[in-house]
């Protein structure tokens, strides 16, 4: 007997496709515990249209790889006997995010269930730095989350590295960092050196749309139906002294032809004035970067200009001034937010995102630049009421983009769950 494809049953292809339907099926009852929570077996079978004693075999297996555990008996059954419910284990298997940006280097480490096991910032003037330097340090801070990782006899699922600039994602190779005046620097190769050649997976992506990822997190656990339902499309926005964007469509990252999408900051919409880091003037990041911000609101010898202090201590400097009614940063922060919705408004009309995101610098002042951001939105976007966009501060601060290098390498784990532990 033959198969509709001349394939004879036991030969090697059957075997592949069998191993490749199980490994589909068991990132589909994963992913179903982790979107919906915690299920009988009876319930993930109905839900998903798998029978009863595949999904049995399937929550064994997770079960045994440490990906799934058994929850308290499921007490919304009125009749019969109550089933076991299966919930979202994954304590034992992390993910590490670690970034370089101008004025620090951060890294942070979650478990599958997006519990932080170690996050740490600290403030590095990686711009005056060789770029052989920041990676040293930066793999420490590595290494650093390894070891909190192993310390609880954790698996790691990966390493993903975030970097203000142009990422070849393919290769890991920097190709333009304007900000950092880096350019054609194999990060991931260099990194690997540094990191003795492990052997978990390590990979780099530009900060922004890591951000963006832990953005879209975020709002998934958080929105309600009271603010319009979770989002579907979102754009990002997140200063330093870059500016970077990120772009969410339909759940998934949009990189572009070539990889290099959200380089947002050097949209051309400033008068000549300022030369950018990236060489040019007019761009966008010269008139709302943290850099014009701060020569607005402060004078060459402030303390909160000192990029040896940590961002956020510099940025509660500005937020107690404002708070404080000081008529020069409250000036500075109204024309900021002004600008900031220029441009927004130019990625809202382009793009009609459900949810236009503060991250980074714009998130902490977001207090001051929300009311003018949002007013010029509604006056420059041609849809009606701004094409329904929301404008919404992350709670995630500086933290997103290495959250997001930890969700990115977590999330290879439910596409794949055989990556993770050996079924008994």
């Amino acid at each position: 007997m033959t198969l509709t494809d001349g394939r004879r049953p036991g030969s090697r292809g059957v075997a592949a496709d069998h191993v490749s339907l199980r490994r589909n099926n068991l990132s589909v009852v994963l992913r179903h515990v982790r979107d919906l929570g915690p299920r009988s077996r009876a319930r993930i079978a109905d839900e998903t249209g798998l029978n009863k004693a595949t999904v049995s075999s399937l929550v064994a297996e997770l079960v045994d790889r440490g990906l799934l555990r058994e929850g308290p008996a499921d007490s919304s059954r009125a009749l019969g006997r109550p089933g076991q419910l299966v919930e979202l284990d994954g304590t034992g298997v992390c993910g590490v995010g670690a970034e370089i940006n101008v004025d620090y280097l951060a890294v942070a480490a979650l478990d599958l269930a997006g519990d932080v096991v170690l996050e740490k910032r600290v403030p590095v003037d990686v711009a005056h730095l060789e770029p052989g330097t920041t990676l040293d340090r930066l793999a420490e801070l590595v290494r650093e989350a390894v070891d909190a990782v192993e310390a609880r006899s954790g698996e790691l699922a990966g390493v993903t590295l975030a970097v203000p600039g142009l990422v070849q994602g393919e290769t890991g190779e920097l190709k333009l960092a304007p900000n950092l005046g880096w350019g054609e620097v194999s990060v991931a190769q260099e990194m690997r050196t540094r990191l003795g050649d492990p052997g978990y997976p390590l990979h780099v992506e530009n900060e922004a749309n890591l951000a963006a990822l832990a953005a879209y997190a975020e709002l998934h656990r958080t929105e309600d139906d009271r603010s319009g339902g979770v989002p579907h499309d979102l754009v990002l926005l997140t200063g330093a002294v870059g500016v970077g964007g990120g772009i969410v469509s339909n759940g998934h990252l949009l990189h572009g032809g070539a990889g290099y999408s959200g380089e947002v900051g050097h949209m051309p919409v400033a008068p000549p004035g300022r030369t950018c880091g990236c060489g040019r003037t007019g761009c966008w990041e010269t008139v709302v970067g943290l850099t014009a911000l701060l020569h607005k609101a402060t004078d060459r010898d402030d303390p909160v200009r000192d990029p040896s202090l940590d961002v956020e201590q510099r940025l509660a400097g500005i937020t107690r001034r404002a708070e404080a009614g000081d008529a020069r940063t409250l000036s500075a922060l109204k024309d900021v937010g002004t600008w900031l919705g220029i441009g927004g408004a130019i990625l809202v009309n382009i793009l009609n995102p459900d949810v236009l995101v503060l991250g980074g610098y714009f998130a902490v002042l977001g207090p001051w630049l929300k009311e003018p951001l949002e007013k010029a939105i509604q006056e420059r976007v041609i849809a009606p009421d701004g094409g329904g966009c929301r404008v919404v501060r992350s709670e995630l601060g500086f933290a997103a983009a290495v959250r997001g290098g930890a969700q990115i390498s977590l999330d290879q784990v439910f596409v794949d769950p055989t990556r993770i532990g050996a079924a008994s």
